[in-house]
């Protein structure tokens, strides 16, 4: 199986065409205004009708509340929601329920008690898990997600997946290898790892991200 990718908060016309060009299977629009990746949703849902149909469009969604869920849902943007807050299980049960999307669970994590708390946890709710880095607590600017730090992949091995899961946390053109090797990763989530400054996308940056994975 190929290693697939998702490229998470485009905010341009230019940077959804690259990652859509460059063979990304999932692009991620940002719905939390503290991030500097955040995009309102009449400017997603711009950007959403440029993505053909093979390629699925993501919200990222921090804790949100029906309100907001129902904005981003009405013009039928995306194709899967991602939880990136502290959402339990039966909160993400029911935003699955409401939507009638796919939806999945972003886990930070540390250690592999983190890694099996979140299966037990999240495993019979959500149709997805992601792993990423949890921020780090000396760092002011520490958003959810997004913060170009990895973990140790090596808490991952051996651990028995009961739904697919994505690879996320500090992942760039130059390390995505030695993570997909490290984990058996099939799919990757990037952010930070393609931009050119804090919450700008380079498009040179998402084609190398893009033309790494497809060599593994």
């Amino acid at each position: 199986m190929a290693v697939v990718a998702k490229i998470c908060g485009l905010r341009t016309e230019e940077t959804v065409r690259a990652a859509v060009a460059g063979g990304a299977r999932y692009v991620g629009f940002v719905a939390y205004p503290p991030s500097p990746r955040h995009v309102a949703f009449h400017e997603a849902e711009a950007l959403a009708a440029l993505v053909p149909p093979h390629v699925l469009r993501v919200g990222l969604f921090v804790d949100p509340d029906d309100d907001l869920l129902g904005e981003w849902l009405e013009g039928g943007a995306l194709d899967m929601l991602q939880l990136h807050g502290t959402e339990s299980a039966k909160r993400v049960a029911r935003i699955r329920e409401m939507a009638e999307l796919p939806v999945m669970k972003a886990i930070r994590v540390a250690t592999r008690a983190d890694v099996e708390q979140a299966v037990d946890v999240y495993g019979a709710v959500a149709d997805r898990l992601m792993f990423d880095a949890a921020p780090l607590t000396d760092n002011p600017q520490a958003l959810p997600g997004g913060n170009g730090v990895p973990f140790d992949w090596r808490i991952l091995e051996g651990v028995t997946m009961p739904k697919p899961w994505m690879l996320s946390g500090g992942l760039t053109p130059e390390n995505v290898a030695a993570a997909v090797q490290a984990t058996g990763a099939r799919i990757v989530d990037v952010s930070s790892g393609v931009e050119s400054a804090r919450g700008v996308k380079s498009a040179e940056r998402i084609a190398a991200f893009l033309a790494a994975t497809a060599r593994l």
